[in-house]
């Protein structure tokens, strides 16, 4: 594996810092304070490519590998988790239709969200989270088209979204092996987003319920074959997992730099407190840890592009280590600034606020240590 940045690369990863720093930075506290998504700004950066880093070139992206898309999705998760998110949905949602569309769907989505439409991933539900073979929400074959009814729950970009990937069963009755994904248009009727979730932490993203009521939409408007849709969520999953493994990486290291830079200028004792042992080992273990969530990102990168077999296991190590880091550092880095890190004068809070969802959604690290466990017993790794 070759850890040197191309130029490209580099010119990427300089461009989002930049962008974070002049767009991003400047409107993060209003956004959570406000619990307002910045639409404008989504939309604007969704139509500059951030959500089309991996979308191939003749869809109107940027046709980059994995690696390349996790040096953007760092920046962003320094700069603010919740804009990162809304940004990151896009993508998450263009997954299933590059895994499973076809290209009449492809060139007419993909181009599409490339060019600054929104959409939504929609697979969670009520009483069906980690739990995917719990899937109510129905899509009953009717004519030449399908009937969808159900509830989705804790949907990015919801509210807001032009389109909506959305997965449900073709057969009530066999469950999970006929869960099919569809795509729907805003507008359609019987189509509504419901209510706004009031969260802890990323509060700049938009999180909603997507209601479907007898929802008619074409054949066309199915994704692959009928019954493929676990697959399409697997695959999807095993790509897009690194992507919140390295806002997690990005998340942690503007707490570390947050810490860092205070410990400098704090004074008790008559120092610096950065020459207190006590806080030199406590930015030594973030930063060391940051470090090697990072590694273990680009080296998940890396197998996304060459379709590893162990993909799976690894995606899912990456996501839990490093959001596992996130929430330890932004802990941690909150301890160093002391009760100036419980105001809401630094935005130390908030990062642990945003830390805390990096650890649920994605499939919550629980699951992703039942990923790694079945990989072990099975003898993949």
């Amino acid at each position: 594996m070759n850890y040197e940045l191309s130029e490209e690369q580099i010119a990427m990863q300089k461009m989002a810092k930049d962008y974070v720093d002049n767009e991003i930075i400047p409107i993060a506290a209003e956004c959570d304070e406000k619990e307002e998504m910045p639409v404008e700004l989504i939309r604007k950066m969704t139509a500059e490519g951030f959500s089309s880093i991996n979308i191939p070139e003749e869809y109107g992206g940027a046709g980059m590998d994995e690696a390349t898309l996790c040096l953007v999705f760092e920046e962003l998760g320094r700069g603010c988790a919740g804009i990162a998110t809304s940004v990151g949905a896009n993508s998450l949602a263009s997954l299933p239709i590059l895994i499973a569309g076809s290209e009449e769907q492809k060139k007419k989505y993909l181009t599409a969200i490339s060019a600054g439409k929104l959409a939504s991933f929609c697979l969670t539900e009520p009483n069906a989270g980690s739990d995917v073979s719990a899937i109510s929400t129905t899509a009953i074959k009717d004519g030449n088209g399908y009937v969808l009814n159900g509830c989705k729950c804790f949907i990015t970009n919801a509210t807001y979204a032009d389109y909506y990937v959305v997965f449900a069963v073709v057969d009530p009755k066999r469950g999970v092996r006929t869960l099919t994904p569809f795509i729907i248009e805003k507008g359609t009727p019987g189509l509504q987003a419901g209510k706004k979730e009031k969260k802890m932490g990323i509060r700049g993203s938009n999180t909603a319920e997507v209601i479907m009521d007898s929802v008619r939409i074409p054949e066309e408007n199915r994704l692959g074959k009928e019954g493929g849709g676990f697959r399409v969520v697997m695959e999807t999953f095993d790509m897009s997992r690194p992507m919140i493994a390295i806002l997690s990486v990005g998340l942690a290291r503007a707490a570390y730099e947050a810490a860092a830079a205070y410990a400098r200028e704090r004074v008790q004792f008559g120092k610096a407190i950065i020459q207190q042992q006590a806080i030199q080992f406590m930015l030594a273990d973030m930063i060391m840890e940051i470090e090697a969530a990072r590694a273990l990102v680009f080296r998940v990168a890396d197998m996304v592009g060459k379709k590893e077999r162990t993909l799976s296991a690894y995606s899912a190590m990456a996501k839990a280590y490093a959001s596992d880091v996130a929430m330890r550092v932004t802990v941690d880095a909150l301890q160093v600034l002391g009760g100036y890190g419980y105001t809401r004068e630094y935005p130390m809070e908030k990062y642990m606020r945003d830390a805390k969802i990096m650890q649920i959604y994605e499939g919550t690290n629980q699951i992703q240590r039942l990923v790694i466990a079945n990989s072990i017993i099975s003898g993949k790794i």
